[in-house]
């Protein structure tokens, strides 16, 4: 065998000693767990050593006492000082005249609002309108009323039969039908509700059209490729939406009209503001008849805010707030 002309087969791999990884001390770098070096000053506390200590408001506790003194003040001052007379309060605070007064007020406020919100509902879907005469109508009439003062036009209307005497229906610039006498038909209290619904109604159309633009445009054109009518259309689905966003100011303006009613003392109509005044002007008991006028004032607006939270609670429903 000695004799073959081939060397002896030589094999590639490195013996197994040779192949095998140094061991681990002979390595230079040490092991990492080795390496960190824990500093006790800077290590992260545990999460049971932690103190949570709240964020103090001094300044908040100094307007709270401040706040509570002045109020205790006030309400002592109510109590104890004689010039409010509250036995004059208690003697005319349902008195009949001024039970009367306050009936006339709601009256008032009741036909101005129904109205108002009649009128403004067609004003704004006018301003609404593809047609521009329509708009610039609307327009001129919210301009108008909204520029001039309502005390000028309770005036007006009240003097209304001082530039015509009469009224006639009948053909537009020819005779007329049936004639109604002016001085008749528009007393005191149809001219302050009409000044007031009048007054009311250019308010009453911004708050609607607002509430309307305030619903997103695809609802009326999915309406519309479902071939709902027009005016079904407004009435379930743009109205039902937009009365959420109407709601709010349209109680505002409710509750100012309620309160303005006052304003009609001027054309001697016995409303409360009004009663309020003939009564002291009588006895001379100012403060204690004004305060009548007072909680009778905030007594209905509290019950006007009631209803508008459930009205508003009713048409919120299915919405997130």
């Amino acid at each position: 065998m000695a004799l073959t002309s081939d060397p002896p087969a030589e094999t590639s791999d490195p013996p197994a000693a040779e192949t095998s990884d140094p061991p681990a001390a002979e390595t230079s770098d040490p092991p990492a767990v080795e390496s960190a070096v824990k500093d006790p000053r800077t290590a992260a506390p545990a999460p049971a050593d932690l103190v949570v200590v709240p964020v103090r408001h001094p300044w908040r506790w100094v307007a709270v006492v401040v706040t509570a003194v002045l109020l205790v003040q006030f309400a002592h001052g109510l109590v104890t000082n004689p010039g409010w007379e509250w036995d004059v309060f208690a003697a005319f605070f349902t008195a009949e005249t001024i039970l009367r007064a306050v009936w006339v007020t709601l009256q008032l406020t009741f036909y101005g609002t129904a109205l108002g919100f009649a009128v403004g509902i067609v004003l704004a879907f006018m301003r609404l309108s593809a047609s521009p005469f329509l708009r610039s109508v609307a327009f001129g009439y919210i301009w108008a009323f909204r520029s001039i003062p309502l005390i000028v036009q309770l005036l007006f209307w009240f003097n209304l039969a001082y530039l015509y005497k009469e009224l006639s229906i009948g053909i537009p610039f020819g005779p007329g039908f049936v004639s109604f006498d002016t001085m008749g038909l528009v007393g005191e209290m149809s001219a302050a509700v009409l000044g007031l619904a009048l007054h009311q109604a250019a308010y009453a159309a911004e708050i609607v059209r607002g509430g309307v633009l305030s619903v997103d445009h695809g609802q009326s054109e999915a309406a519309a490729s479902l071939g709902i009518p027009r005016l079904r259309q407004v009435r379930r689905i743009v109205l039902p939406q937009a009365m959420r966003s109407i709601l709010p100011n349209a109680a505002n303006e409710i509750i100012s009209l309620f309160k303005g009613t006052s304003i009609v003392s001027v054309m001697a109509i016995g409303e409360l503001f009004y009663q309020v005044q003939v009564v002291y002007g009588r006895n001379g008991r100012v403060v204690p008849l004004l305060m009548v006028a007072t909680a009778w004032y905030v007594l209905l607006t509290t019950a006007l805010s009631v209803v508008q939270h459930y009205v508003e609670r009713h048409y919120a429903k299915g919405s997130v707030r």
